[in-house]
């Protein structure tokens, strides 16, 4: 009996990362509020009553996919203000890790990037309530930090919020550049607004600087 159990338990958690999976490619092309749930079924071979077995509501599985996004990330958020190195090899490990992230789950970003500021309400706070999660797991990384002494917590959780908003400001930049790549792969092109390995560099160059902007300003808030 339980080994039945086990195996209808596995087939379930199959056919809703099929679910996910086939939402997530349909969104590369749509947004969220516009995706119908037998698209959805339809792209998974499933009948559409066996959407319900897994989601409420196309909104309920856009919260989701914004977990599948984002639940992973907070270790690595909060590595990138470890104290562990300096200020500068920080912010080189952090762009290193956007940029890898952006690499390997670009489908991902951009639906967030989308849905961010999207019509779907639910999506809209499950991603707010995310970065709110990271912001607070970055502030309490610096209040580790001696260079934090004698911070207000109010004002460490503004600073966390910089680099967080940072952050997805960088990836976003990351993602234009690997669309920007795979657009003249596919035209063959030469020519046009930048090679796209000069667009990438410019890209880190930027959030380096950027970065770099927002640790002068902490070291000199006190004053």
């Amino acid at each position: 009996m339980s080994h039945t159990l086990g195996l209808r338990q596995a087939q379930k958690q199959k056919t809703r990362q099929a679910l996910l999976d086939a939402a997530l490619g349909l969104l590369e092309e749509q947004s969220l509020s516009s995706l119908g749930l037998r698209e959805v079924t339809r792209a998974v071979g499933v009948a559409p009553t066996a959407f319900y077995r897994h989601f409420r509501s196309t909104a309920d599985l856009g919260v989701a996919l914004v977990e599948e996004a984002l639940g992973s990330l907070h270790a690595m958020i909060r590595s990138t203000v470890s104290t562990a190195e300096d200020s500068d090899e920080r912010i080189r490990r952090a762009i290193e890790l956007i940029a890898g992230h952006v690499d390997a789950h670009p489908a991902h970003v951009r639906f967030v990037a989308r849905e961010r500021h999207g019509g779907v309400q639910p999506v809209r706070e499950a991603i707010r309530d995310q970065l709110a999660r990271f912001a607070e797991e970055v502030r309490d990384e610096l209040a580790k930090d001696p260079e934090s002494r004698g911070w207000h917590d109010e004002d460490l959780l503004m600073l966390a919020h910089l680099y967080v908003d940072q952050m997805l400001s960088t990836a976003s930049l990351f993602l234009e550049t690997q669309e920007t790549r795979e657009t003249q792969a596919a035209h063959k092109a030469q020519e046009g607004s930048g090679r796209p390995d000069e667009e990438r560099r410019r890209v880190t160059q930027m959030a380096e600087r950027r970065l770099r902007l927002v640790a002068l300003g902490r070291r000199h808030w006190l004053d």
